[in-house]
């Protein structure tokens, strides 16, 4: 399957932003979906899962609360509702999807090597 991310941009602090990731060429509704972010010079790291079904998501403490992970099956698209942003939100942000057709003990949803197919990456720049 191939992801397309989409909706980054410029906003300041306190501002909203809502990512999407457009799959295409495979099955999308029993894959696990996942955002994660890399700054420069940083590992990429999780940011939000939802799993299958889209009934139960996953959260990195840091955007617990002000974050949410949504998918559209009708859509192929996952979305990342991003709210109250921070400075150190600013980062690229990846979609990423899993192989299809597993569930997993929550802690695998947090793990990059969970997913095989990762998106382009999208720029999310918030200013102070």
């Amino acid at each position: 399957v191939q992801l397309q991310a989409s909706g980054g941009g410029l906003v300041q602090a306190g501002g909203s932003l809502r990512l999407s990731c457009a799959a295409s060429g495979g099955t999308f509704d029993n894959r696990n979906m996942a955002w994660f972010r890399q700054t420069p010079g940083k590992e990429r790291t999780f940011v939000a899962a939802i799993q299958r079904g889209g009934q139960t998501t996953h959260y990195a403490d840091s955007v617990k609360g002000r974050f949410t992970i949504s998918r559209d099956i009708a859509k192929n698209t996952v979305y990342l509702q991003m709210d109250n942003l921070k400075a150190e939100d600013t980062a690229v942000y990846y979609c990423a999807a899993d192989r299809g057709g597993r569930t997993y003990s929550s802690n695998y949803y947090f793990l990059r090597s969970t997913y095989n197919n990762w998106g382009q990456g999208t720029l999310v720049t918030v200013s102070s």
